[in-house]
């Protein structure tokens, strides 16, 4: 998985009025779970524009004054009105402890369902799986060269030694749909 760093600084109190002042001055409060203790510390909200609005899943290097820790982003919390991060939660990256991301799904390959006809229909663009870090792929790639009309992969279709699936296995992911034409085309050539 890709790496991105982030450094902040301890928050010297916890609280709402805390809170309300670090937002003012353009700071997001944070914190870290996941280890002994939990790490309460601030970070500029425009450190969240590259780890947020992309379809990539990072690993966050957050620098907290002397000390540096992996972890990934597990929750975001946003104003109603205005999107501005409000909040985040952050989960320490253990190296022999499994975390549950969201990984994004590329396809590859030309369908010969679609050359006949068909049309190409990706139902999701994200997936959830469980792995140890360093078991996680960047992306999932989905090959659909062997997919025809009224074919498609699902979830459980798929292997990735190292990484379980969390995503339901019936949920399909890519599939060929029969068009108009297509459908016709079919059965002339079977009769």
């Amino acid at each position: 998985m890709k790496t991105v760093s982030l450094s902040g600084s301890l928050r010297e109190n916890v609280g709402k009025k805390d809170a309300k002042a670090l937002r003012k001055s353009e700071l997001v409060p944070c914190v870290l779970y996941g280890g002994d203790e939990q790490i309460h510390f601030a970070t500029e909200a425009k450190n969240f524009k590259k780890i947020l609005f992309t379809p990539e899943t990072f690993i966050i290097n957050i620098t907290i004054g002397d000390k540096s820790y992996d972890a990934i982003l597990q929750d975001v919390q946003y104003h109603p009105v205005t999107d501005n991060v409000l909040h985040a939660d952050f989960l320490l990256v253990k190296e022999d402890k499994p975390i549950t991301v969201v990984l994004p799904l590329a396809i590859e390959g030309s369908a010969p369902g679609v050359l006949r006809g068909g049309k190409l229909k990706q139902a999701i663009r994200k997936i959830k799986v469980c792995g140890l870090a360093k078991d996680l792929p960047e992306v999932i790639t989905v090959n659909i060269s062997n997919l025809n009309i009224l074919d498609s992969i699902k979830v459980r279709d798929l292997n990735i030694e190292g990484v379980t699936f969390v995503t339901p296995g019936y949920q399909v992911i890519v599939e060929v749909r029969a068009a108009r034409g297509a459908a016709a085309a079919t059965d002339e050539t079977e009769e």
